[in-house]
C-alpha cells in the first residue's frame, strides 16, 4: 500500500504465491503493488536484510549544548529523567530548554543508560526438584474487600506451596505474622498433603519479629527450627528485603488473590455470614486449583518424606495469674475467666484465632483471641463469668471499667442507656443486671435481644418481670405427699402364708 514499507511477511507471502500465480496475482494476494513485486524479483533479499537507516541528521541536535551537564547529572544514583530536565531548565532557562524537547531528552537518556549505564539486576530461573522444597509466606488481603456481616474484615492469608508441582494450601489469619500462625497452618498443610518436603523455605520473618525483643526473637527462631526438625525438614530463609528470593511463593500470592477476586465477582457478593463461611470459600477455591494439578501432585507425593507420628506444638504458651477482678491480661487485652479461678495461675495456649486456658492439665475455657493495634488495649468479657457477682452487687455496673464490653449484644447496651435515662441510678443497674441474668440462665442472648429491641423501638422500657416469666422456666409447685401408716394386719397375712409352706 502507498506510504507503507514492505514487511518480511509480505515478501514471504509473495514468493510463495508466485510459485503458482502470475506476478500481478501474487502481488495482489500479498497486498503489494506490481512495482514492488518486480523489485522483489530483481532483488530477493528481505527488507530487514537490506534496510539501512539514515546516519546523518537533518536538523541541529537540541541537546548537544547541554549534553556534558546531562552526563554529570546521570552519575547521580537513581536520578530521574524528569529531574534532569527540570535541572536544565533551572540552570539554562526555559527558553534554551523548552518543554517540547523533554521527550527527546527522555529517549536519549534511556538509550544512554542502555549503552553506558550500570548493570541491572537479573533473575535466574530455577529448576525445582520434585519433593525438594515447600515454601510458606503471609499475604495481606485488604484488596479483596471481604466483609463479615457487613463489617470490613482486615486479615491475611497464610500460603504454603510446593515449588515443583504447585500444590498449595491457604488459611485465613486474623492477626499478624506469628509463630502460632506459622506453626498451626504449616502443620495443617503438611498433614493435608500427606508428606514432608526436604526443605521448608520462608521469608526473613521480619514482620513476625517486629514487636519482639531480642530474647523473644531468639525464642521464635528456636521454636521455628524445632518445628522443622520435628518434621525432618531443613529450615531455610531468604535474605531480609529480598522477596524475589522467595519467588516461588511471592508470585503465586498474586495468582491466588486474583483467583479469589474472580470467584468473588462470580459469587456476586463479598459479604459472608461468618468467618467460617469465608474460610470454607477460600478452601474450596484452593482445592479446585489443586485438582487441576492432580497428576503432578501425585508424582511429587511419592517423593515426599513421611510424616512424624504426631503433630508438635502449634501455639505460643504463657503463664498468667487470675486477678481479683476475675480477669487475665494477655497481649494488651483483658480476658474474663470464671470467678472460681481467682488467685490461680493458668497456662494460656495462644493460637492465631483463639486462646485455650489450662489449670494444670485441665482445660478450663476457650475464648476468641482479640487483636489490638499497638499500643491500644482492649477487653474480651463474657458476662456469664460476672453475672453471679453482679446479682449481689448490681450497683457496680455503673462505673465498671469494662461495662461496654460486658454487654453481649447492642440491644443490652441500648437497654442500659434507656434505663439510665428514665430510672433512678440504683434501679437502672438492677434492671440491666436482671436482663443479663435472664440471658445467662435462659441461654437466650439473641432471642432476648430481639424482645429488648422491639420494646425500645416501640418507645417503652423492657418489662423485666414479663421477660423473666417468658424466658426462665417457672418452678413447679411442690405438692404435699401424705404417706399412710402401715397396716399391721398385712404382716399377719405374711406369717400365715409362711406357715402354709
Amino acid at each position: 500500500m502507498p506510504g507503507h514499507h514492505l514487511s518480511d511477511q509480505q515478501v514471504f507471502l509473495f514468493m510463495v504465491e508466485r510459485r503458482h500465480h502470475t506476478q500481478s496475482v501474487a502481488a495482489a494476494k500479498a497486498g503489494i503493488s506490481e512495482r514492488s513485486a518486480r523489485r522483489i524479483e530483481n532483488d530477493p533479499r528481505l527488507p530487514s536484510q537490506k534496510k539501512q537507516g539514515r546516519h546523518w541528521r537533518t536538523r541541529a541536535d537540541p541537546l548537544e549544548p547541554f549534553w556534558p551537564r546531562i552526563e554529570e547529572l546521570l552519575k547521580i544514583d537513581g536520578i530521574l529523567a524528569v529531574t534532569i530536565f527540570e535541572t536544565l531548565q533551572d540552570e539554562f532557562g526555559e527558553e534554551a530548554v523548552p518543554d517540547r524537547i523533554r521527550r527527546t531528552l527522555e529517549r536519549r537518556i534511556a538509550r544512554w543508560r542502555a549503552l553506558h549505564g550500570e548493570e541491572k539486576e537479573i533473575f535466574f530461573p530455577q529448576r525445582h526438584e520434585s519433593g525438594r522444597q515447600g515454601l510458606s509466606d503471609f499475604t495481606v488481603c485488604d484488596d479483596l474487600k471481604v466483609t463479615i456481616t457487613g463489617e470490613p474484615f482486615a486479615h491475611r492469608l497464610y500460603h504454603f506451596r510446593l515449588a515443583c508441582s504447585g500444590w498449595e494450601h491457604a488459611a485465613v489469619v486474623l492477626g499478624g505474622e506469628s509463630f502460632a500462625a506459622l506453626s498451626e497452618h504449616l502443620q495443617d498443610a503438611l498433614w493435608k498433603l500427606g508428606g514432608v518436603p526436604v526443605e521448608h523455605r520462608s521469608d526473613s520473618l521480619s514482620a513476625a519479629y517486629k514487636n519482639l525483643d531480642a530474647d523473644a526473637q531468639r525464642d521464635f527462631t528456636r521454636s521455628y527450627d524445632d518445628l522443622c526438625r520435628h518434621y525432618g525438614m531443613i529450615a531455610t530463609r531468604n535474605n531480609r528485603g529480598e522477596a524475589h528470593e522467595n519467588g516461588s511463593i511471592e508470585g503465586p500470592h498474586g495468582h491466588l488473590k486474583r483467583r479469589l477476586d474472580q470467584a468473588l465477582r462470580r459469587r456476586g457478593s463479598r459479604d459472608f455470614d461468618s468467618l467460617g463461611a469465608w474460610r470454607d470459600f477460600v478452601e474450596a477455591e484452593v482445592a479446585k486449583q489443586n485438582r487441576r494439578k492432580a497428576r503432578l501432585v501425585d508424582e511429587e507425593r511419592r517423593l515426599l518424606g513421611r510424616l512424624p507420628a504426631h503433630r508438635t506444638t502449634d501455639f505460643a504458651m504463657i503463664a498468667v495469674d487470675v486477678s481479683r477482678n476475675g480477669t487475665v491480661p494477655i497481649d494488651r487485652v483483658i480476658y474474663s475467666v470464671p470467678s472460681r479461678l481467682v488467685g490461680r495461675r493458668l497456662h494460656a495456649h495462644l493460637f492465631d484465632d483463639r486462646i485455650d486456658l489450662f489449670l494444670g492439665p485441665d482445660k478450663v475455657m476457650t475464648t476468641p483471641r482479640v487483636r489490638m493495634p499497638h499500643p491500644q488495649r482492649g477487653h474480651q468479657i463474657d458476662f456469664r463469668h460476672m453475672i453471679a457477682n453482679l446479682r449481689r452487687k448490681p450497683g457496680a455496673l455503673r462505673n465498671l471499667v469494662y461495662r461496654d464490653a460486658l454487654f453481649p449484644a447492642h440491644a443490652y447496651r441500648r437497654a442500659w442507656q434507656a434505663f439510665d435515662d428514665q430510672l433512678d441510678a440504683h434501679q437502672a443497674c438492677r434492671d440491666t443486671v436482671a436482663l443479663l441474668d435472664i440471658a445467662a440462665r435462659g441461654d437466650c442472648v439473641d432471642a432476648l435481644a430481639l424482645r429488648i429491641d422491639a420494646a425500645l423501638d416501640a418507645g417503652r422500657l423492657p418489662d423485666v418481670t414479663a421477660l423473666r416469666q417468658e424466658f426462665l422456666p417457672t418452678l413447679r409447685a411442690r405438692h404435699e405427699v401424705t404417706i399412710p401408716p402401715p397396716d399391721p394386719r398385712g404382716y399377719n397375712s405374711l406369717l400365715t402364708s409362711m406357715e402354709l409352706r
